[in-house]
């Protein structure tokens, strides 16, 4: 997976397929951000692409700055970037400490339809979509959410719009949507869960030995490539870019996408990676190596 460093600022970007047509992903920013994490971010990137028959590769960004000079930073790294952008080589995504805000002067570059508050609308509505798709409804359903992102407040009015009610991540519930860091829901968390099934809203929630204890214990693990992936449908839309055109595509794309693998053997983590690697194949000489699982 080629590792990108820029010129003017302490960053680096990670792409996950060096020849995809474009490639998309999240930018984030620390004092020291690993490549490690952004391979993760990116390959996840990729299997959604993937899933919704897309050729693009997933790519994440990381800028090595303190909080002072964190600005400063940004606005090297979104400087240097923007003949990337413009060639649709590397289309960025807002992540920790780097809010949209910084990313504007790259817009008017960005290929993409539609970015920021439809595709975070249709990010939601798929998510909460697929929760309803395994938990057979929402309606008379208890939903936990995990962290306190800005996402959780809309997906908590949206599941409770949908007949669910929203109780504390600790307890028992029927579904828990997790997503606010990468392996968040690690082996023991898992080990601790009482509930039926766990939809990411976010990016690689769930570690590999933890998707193991929850098939173990019969919970169902949504892939976060596929209830995530809403925002795919307002960046690159099939026909109107109106969140009452993008939302209700996302919904039923990602709909479908869970009742083709629904009852599969393997669960549906491994049948949707399956179909991700399947459509890779067609484009691709050799696959990628490793599953967009946290370590």
């Amino acid at each position: 997976m080629p590792t990108e460093k820029l010129k003017t600022v302490d960053a680096f970007i990670v792409f996950d397929l060096e020849d995809a047509p474009e490639s998309a992903g999240i930018v984030r920013s620390a004092r020291k951000i690993l490549p490690g994490g952004a391979r993760d971010l990116a390959r996840s990137m990729t299997y959604a692409f993937a899933t919704f028959g897309m050729r693009r590769g997933g790519a994440s960004a990381g800028i090595n700055a303190s909080d002072d000079d964190r600005a400063d930073a940004v606005a090297k790294f979104a400087a240097e970037i923007a003949p990337m952008v413009a060639s649709g080589r590397f289309l960025p995504e807002p992540g920790t400490r780097v809010p949209r805000a910084a990313l504007a002067p790259l817009a008017g570059a960005d290929s993409r339809a539609v970015v920021g508050e439809v595709a975070e609308q249709a990010r939601v509505a798929g998510v909460v979509a697929a929760a309803a798709h395994v938990g057979g409804g929402l309606g008379g359903r208890t939903v936990a959410i995990e962290g306190s992102e800005p996402v959780c407040g809309a997906l908590a009015v949206t599941v409770e719009e949908r007949g669910a009610t929203v109780v504390g991540a600790d307890d028992r519930a029927d579904v828990l949507l997790a997503g606010s860091k990468m392996g968040v829901v690690d082996h023991r968390a898992a080990e601790r869960l009482q509930v039926g099934a766990l939809v990411p809203y976010g990016p690689v929630p769930v570690t590999a030995r933890a998707l193991a204890v929850l098939g173990r214990a019969g919970t169902t693990v949504v892939p976060d490539f596929v209830a995530a992936a809403g925002p795919l449908f307002a960046w690159w839309p099939t026909g109107d870019v109106a969140p009452e055109a993008v939302v209700p595509e996302a919904v039923a794309r990602i709909t479908a996408s869970l009742e083709e693998i629904a009852g599969h053997p393997d669960g549906l983590f491994l049948a949707a990676a399956q179909r991700a690697e399947a459509f890779l194949a067609t484009w691709r000489d050799r696959l990628p190596f490793g599953r967009p699982l946290a370590p």
